[in-house]
């Protein structure tokens, strides 16, 4: 069905695997550390500032090469899980989750603490009485919350990493991470030395960074010496104190050129073989991030790669051309993660403040994938699913002599899938009424072509035969 109208400037040809024969991990992982800041409602360059920390650590250890390679990896990656808790924690905490888990880590987790952070993070809106009775509530069985939450990150933070083909100490370094020196962390209260040495070196990394940033220097001093024997490992006490003791260590840490210190090291200049499953690896991997973000769109980014191929198809893209277009489809959501589930997952009408917090996100997909050389060439791409061809659609407000034929596919499969999927709050609607609305919009907000290639492609597919669509592939 493809036709021979051609709108929209004329973007550079995409690139294939052949164009990156090898990809520097540091770049790759550096710039995926900045969608995990902002999930896990820290500060942009916190996992940058934490695998700083880490590495001086390793170095005061003697560690050997190729341990500080993985621990290098293993400290940009460590929140790489945070996305799979978002959406319990607004439900428990029922406020926005990136200031809990941003406030969760200043937190001795001691009942001292633990009850003034609930009352001031729980139930925002909330009267005194009720605030009170859902705190009590909440601390009643804080042990399994916390449990819960910490596993599920955790869990999901290794198989991402063994999904992007790091190896088991990498993988072990994540699943650690809140574990405690004395046992009594999260989620299997493992101690002392059954605790992996990376995850005993990214914990205290992360908490030396959260109370530096929030506190200064002596804080970040005082919080290390007060959890010694508690959280943390004398022995990587030791170490860190010996480092931070050092002449210009916390000038090096609040440098604005940080960022380059540590992708210029040398387990950053790494290099991995690059082929095109490699980056359907990578790009699958952080699909499973983001749609783990909320239970509202599970699977949806997968389902939009999937309709989105079919129209390209339709269209007459070649293979390599279509693979490319899957790759951003899969990622067209990443700006997503910097977004409260308070937002996300509200089932009734946005404010105006809210619904300018969505719009941020397709700005933040741009900046994500613009980073990284591999995916650059579809940030714009990515970035434009929610366009629209009269001018309507947002963050740029495009037209359609503005839009490219992948940015209306993309914008199709996107609304499609938004349309024809099951939600917590809704069920899909029948493949008829997804018509009807996509049809009215069908030439001012979506393009007719594309859209009737995917009307093609159901048919052809048969997706839809009695209404049991691929709703959950």
């Amino acid at each position: 069905m493809k036709t021979d109208r051609v709108e929209g400037p004329i973007l550079p040809e995409f690139p294939d695997a052949s164009s990156f024969s090898r990809i520097r991990l540091g770049e790759l992982l550096g710039s995926l550390s900045y969608a995990l800041d902002i999930t896990g409602g820290q500060s942009e360059g916190h996992s940058v500032r934490s695998c700083w920390i880490g590495m001086q650590i390793a170095d005061a250890l003697r560690l050997s090469k190729e341990q500080k390679t993985d621990l290098y990896f293993m400290l940009l990656l460590k929140d790489v899980g945070c996305s799979a808790n978002s959406a319990k924690t607004c439900e428990i905490f029922r406020t926005d989750e990136l200031a809990i888990k941003k406030g969760f880590k200043r937190l001795d987790r001691s009942k001292k603490q633990n009850l003034p952070f609930a009352l001031k993070h729980l139930g925002r809106g909330a009267g005194p009485g009720a605030k009170i009775s859902a705190a009590i509530g909440v601390l009643g069985k804080t042990g399994k919350v916390t449990r819960d939450l910490v596993q599920t990150r955790c869990h999901r933070g290794a198989e991402i990493a063994a999904m992007m083909r790091f190896n088991r100490h990498v993988a072990d370094g994540i699943q650690g991470l809140d574990e405690h020196w004395d046992g009594k962390g999260q989620p299997y209260g493992l101690a002392g030395r059954d605790i992996p040495l990376f995850s005993r070196i990214a914990l205290l990394a992360q908490v030396v960074d959260v109370f530096h940033e929030e506190f200064g220097p002596h804080a970040a001093d005082m919080e290390v010496a007060v959890r010694k024997g508690k959280w943390f490992d004398p022995m990587i006490v030791e170490a860190f104190l010996k480092c931070s003791n050092a002449p210009g260590f916390w000038d090096v840490l609040r440098s604005p050129g940080i960022e380059q210190i540590v992708f210029s090291s040398e387990p950053a200049h790494q290099y991995r073989a690059v082929d095109d499953t490699y980056l359907d690896e990578v790009a699958m991997a952080f699909a499973y991030v983001i749609d783990a973000k909320s239970p509202f769109t599970h699977g949806h980014s997968q389902r939009v790669s999937f309709y989105a191929d079919l129209i390209c198809q339709e269209r007459g893209y070649g293979p390599q051309k279509r693979r490319w277009m899957r790759r951003a489809a899969l990622l067209h959501d990443i700006g997503k993660l910097g977004v409260s589930n308070m937002v996300l997952d509200k089932p009734g009408r946005l404010t105006d403040d809210e619904f300018r917090q969505i719009q941020r996100h397709a700005t933040m997909t741009q900046q994500i994938l613009g980073r990284i050389s591999a995916f650059g060439s579809m940030a714009t791409i990515a970035a434009a699913h929610h366009e629209r061809l009269d001018g309507t659609g947002y963050p740029n407000g495009l037209t359609a002599v503005d839009l490219t034929e992948d940015m209306r596919i993309l914008a199709v499969a996107d609304i499609f899938d938004a349309l024809t999927a099951d939600r917590p709050y809704k069920g899909a609607l029948p493949l008829a009424q997804a018509y009807e609305i996509m049809d009215s919009m069908a030439g001012t907000g979506i393009d007719p072509d594309c859209y009737g290639s995917l009307k093609s492609a159901v048919v052809q597919h048969d997706l839809f035969a009695g209404e049991t669509a691929l709703r959950t592939a």
